[in-house]
């Protein structure tokens, strides 16, 4: 595993996303760091990346993750990505590879449930528990035969049962970044982005985690006019 790929994609002199030279050797015994992107490039999709033998293994998930044990979610596997991409929020520019805008969606770590993860990677059928802000339990990744006429693997990430199973939907009720609490469209305003294709992947403002506060209701004369005269009769 090796990150030739994605620089070779990628203008590091014109867009902000880490170029991974600071990765090198064996990583220190700690805590395998998981982390899931939203990203609005062409189109929305969610890139899910598992830290092991020193990169992010990253998976785009179109329609991004379910809590439901009994939906499958198409991962495509993707190059690997630098450790240090785990931490990058903000806007790839258009016309680059992925141009658009990057959200930290949720971010922690993850335990392999497999004794041996790499044989469990190669056989196609990873079973491991994350710990993360959004996404709890246990999950599996399953290689299936392939998807339309890519030449990539195709996999389905699986959420097992267990009691942070659930049929809500996690992508709607918690939209906001796990690393700044902000919306997609605050992502790109505040980093010179395009708003309007960036809140596209924003639910509705009165949706669950997007709303914004609420403007106390104006009162009407005919009731202002009543309200005075119940002050001046008291």
């Amino acid at each position: 595993m090796n990150l030739r790929e994605y620089r070779k994609k990628r203008r590091f002199d014109v867009s902000p996303e880490p170029s991974g030279d600071s990765e090198s050797g064996p990583v220190p015994a700690r805590d395998l760091l998981y982390v899931i992107q939203k990203h609005q490039a062409s189109h929305l999709h969610y890139d899910f990346r598992l830290e092991w033998n020193g990169v992010l293994l990253s998976w785009a998930v179109p329609k991004g993750p379910s809590l439901d044990p009994s939906i499958k979610r198409l991962a495509m596997q993707v190059e690997d990505h630098p450790l240090e991409y785990g931490n990058f929020e903000g806007i790839i520019p258009e016309g680059e590879y992925g141009g658009g805008t990057v959200m930290v969606w949720d971010h922690g770590n993850w335990t392999p449930e497999s004794p041996d993860p790499g044989a469990a990677l190669k056989k196609g059928d990873l079973k491991f528990t994350l710990h993360g802000d959004k996404l709890k339990g246990s999950w599996v990744l399953v290689r299936t035969r392939g998807f339309g006429g890519s030449k990539r693997a195709s996999w389905l990430l699986i959420k097992h049962r267990d009691h942070f199973a659930s049929a809500k939907d996690i992508t709607v009720e918690k939209p906001r970044s796990a690393l700044t609490d902000r919306l997609m469209a605050e992502i790109a305003r505040e980093a010179g982005g395009d708003v309007e294709k960036a809140a596209e992947a924003d639910p509705p403002p009165d949706s669950a985690g997007s709303a914004k506060p609420t403007r106390a209701k104006r009162t009407s004369a005919p009731a202002r006019r009543a309200a005075k005269k119940r002050i001046h009769a008291k």
